[in-house]
């Protein structure tokens, strides 16, 4: 049986930046567009987090039953280090499916009932990351769908259902974050690139090996930072704010350009996370002072 400590680290908290960071920008949407509504951003907060402490628990459970996270470099894995039986870890992340979808389902009522769809794709695709017969996660296209779910739908839905409308404001916000939160998963995946080539896990970075794999992080993590000034000539000016983020992207960068492998990569996975936060906290601003 697992313990509570381990339970925590196997949800990866680190990893919940991810859900913060596009909720952030997309109230700072809101702001701008129209104004916030506070109870409906809660809602898609947690929404957000519990599918991405879903997503982490349904990874390691899918992850560990493959043996996939015998020889892993990183956080704890519940069912690869035999901490918690598959079984339970299952349940961990079936719950947190559960309260993401009552969240969910709150905010359709509140405003559009189509949302419930898109509710349903995030779990299914949330689960069929590693899950399922053909995991797309094993199959280079992971970083499609963190781009897809944690930029355009988590900002662009995060900003309409305190709207009720889709801007181009919305759109140009959800780009950038979602761009760094790929780049996240490129650097979590590029200090992993021997132990997936050994599981046979067949993961963009794998596929590109490790010197291309460093080029694509560097450019995910700079692109933002054009857009931002894209945004803020269209604005006139408040969302260059966004730009003090740069010293984190810097530090990011860093260790990924001069060479770092295995363990030493761990600390840009933490300032990646960080920056994608600061990025989304800064921007957030830039467009609530346009309003």
């Amino acid at each position: 049986m697992a313990t509570a400590p381990e339970w925590l680290e196997g949800a990866r908290p680190r990893t919940l930046f991810l859900a913060l960071a596009p909720v952030v920008a997309g109230t700072g949407v809101a702001a701008h567009d129209a104004h916030i509504v506070w109870e409906r951003a809660v809602l898609a907060l947690v929404v957000a987090l519990a599918l991405q402490v879903g997503v982490n628990y349904a990874n390691d459970y899918s992850d560990g039953i493959r043996g996939t996270d015998a020889d892993r470099v990183g956080p704890l894995r519940l069912v690869g280090s035999g901490a918690a039986r598959p079984r339970a870890v299952v349940a961990a992340a079936l719950a947190c499916f559960t309260v993401a979808a009552v969240a969910g389902l709150v905010l359709a009522a509140l405003t559009s009932w189509w949302l419930v769809l898109v509710g349903a794709v995030a779990i299914v695709a949330a689960w069929l990351y590693t899950g399922g017969p053909r995991p797309y996660g094993y199959r280079a296209l992971g970083e499609v769908s963190v781009f897809v779910f944690f930029g355009l739908i988590a900002v662009g839905g995060t900003a309409y259902v305190q709207t009720e409308q889709v801007t181009v404001t919305a759109v140009l916000t959800a780009v950038p974050v979602g761009l760094l939160a790929c780049a996240l998963l490129v650097a979590n995946n590029l200090r992993d690139i021997p132990g997936d080539v050994r599981a046979h896990k067949r993961t963009l970075a794998v596929l590109l090996g490790d010197r291309r794999t460093r080029r694509l992080y560097e450019v995910l993590v700079v692109v933002p930072f054009v857009l931002v000034v894209v945004l803020a000539v269209r604005d006139h000016g408040p969302p260059f704010i966004a730009l003090a983020a740069a010293p984190l992207a810097l530090a990011a960068i860093s260790p990924v350009h001069t060479g770092a492998s295995g363990a030493a990569l761990i600390p840009t996975l933490k300032a990646t996370g960080q920056l994608t936060l600061a990025f989304a906290v800064l921007l957030a601003v830039g467009l609530a002072i346009r309003n």
